[in-house]
């Protein structure tokens, strides 16, 4: 009987000794998987660039910093062709008989038109009275929306009365509200401003009544309440840092509907007068002369004012991704 005990079994050298190759080999399969996921990584490292954690996430994967190039070239951009256009002489518009209709060229970039102006001096011109348009129809929106958020803010019934307000300017076509009132203020540099301006903001004025209204049911509004602060203090003190990253962003992006709005209504005849340097005058003069093969007098003020579009709205996206504002609501 004591022979035929089972005794505890041992595992002999060799196998002990193959257990250990298989866990090792294992262990090295392992790392190399995982090197294959991770090729440039091992041990909390990187291989191709030493400790350096930045390799993780490199610039160019970064969408703050592409956001930051792209938004200083656009304001660069855009403030040497403002510039340009206000520091060039009235001269350099002047006519020219003996030049006239002469295509581009090297003296002429823009070529000519039928008056022997240069038009690349027009354009120049041309774009910075649209910037300054936009500039003052932006700001004038932009004042107005605030006004009316802020005013939303302060109880129920006002609410309801700037929503029917705002309701009532969305229903009606930007443009046709547009003429009327540019007709109305009687035309001109202002009146086209302040046309575009009384049209230009109700989308923004919506938003910020909807960061008001979130920003009232805030815990800290309604302590600032009861310890007896006053409606107007609070919206000022506690509501404006939170609103002003969207505001700055929704002036930017009614730049863009000014411009090609205050181009649409002055190419209609009813904006700027036909003697200031505008991008809707050269472009509704060229229009007469097309048919004679003179296509650069449309071609390159068309594109140098979807340039300086782009470039706004260029720029409000970058605002946008820097601010971490809210991308898909739209202002105009």
């Amino acid at each position: 009987m004591k022979q035929t005990m089972e005794r505890p079994s041992r595992p002999a050298p060799q196998t002990a000794q193959h257990l250990k190759v298989n866990s090792a080999k294992s262990e090295a399969g392992n790392k190399r998987n995982w090197r294959s996921v991770h090729p440039r990584i091992h041990g909390g490292k990187d291989n191709s660039s030493g400790s350096n954690p930045r390799y993780l996430n490199p610039p160019f994967r970064n969408p703050r910093k592409w956001a930051l190039i792209w938004g200083s070239l656009g304001v660069i951009w855009i403030a040497i062709v403002w510039l340009t256009g206000r520091l060039l002489p009235a001269e350099s518009t002047l006519t020219s008989l003996m030049d006239r209709n002469l295509a581009p060229a090297w003296a002429h970039p823009f070529g000519t038109d039928w008056l022997g102006r240069d038009m690349f001096m027009r354009t120049l011109k041309g774009l910075a009275t649209s910037i300054q348009v936009g500039l003052l129809a932006a700001c004038g929106g932009g004042l107005i929306a605030l006004l009316l958020g802020l005013a939303a803010a302060s109880g129920k019934a006002a609410d309801r009365v700037i929503s029917w307000i705002i309701d009532l300017f969305l229903s009606v076509p930007h443009l046709v509200s547009l003429v009327m009132l540019a007709f109305v203020f009687g035309g001109g540099l202002p009146g086209v401003a302040l046309a575009i301006a009384l049209t230009h903001w109700p989308n923004l004025a919506r938003i910020v009544r909807a960061e008001m209204i979130q920003l009232r049911s805030a815990e800290y509004i309604h302590i600032s309440r009861r310890l007896g602060q006053s409606r107007l203090r609070i919206a000022v003190q506690h509501m404006m840092p939170h609103l002003i990253p969207q505001l700055f962003v929704g002036v930017l992006l009614i730049f863009p509907h000014a411009i090609l709005h205050e181009a649409a209504i002055t190419f209609l005849g009813l904006g700027l007068s036909p003697q200031q340097p505008a991008i809707g005058i050269i472009l509704s003069e060229s229009m007469r002369y097309l048919s004679a093969g003179m296509w650069w007098l449309a071609f390159f003020p068309g594109l140098a004012l979807l340039l300086i579009v782009r470039a706004f709205d260029v720029l409000g996206g970058s605002l946008k991704t820097l601010t971490g504002t809210g991308s898909s609501r739209e202002v105009g």
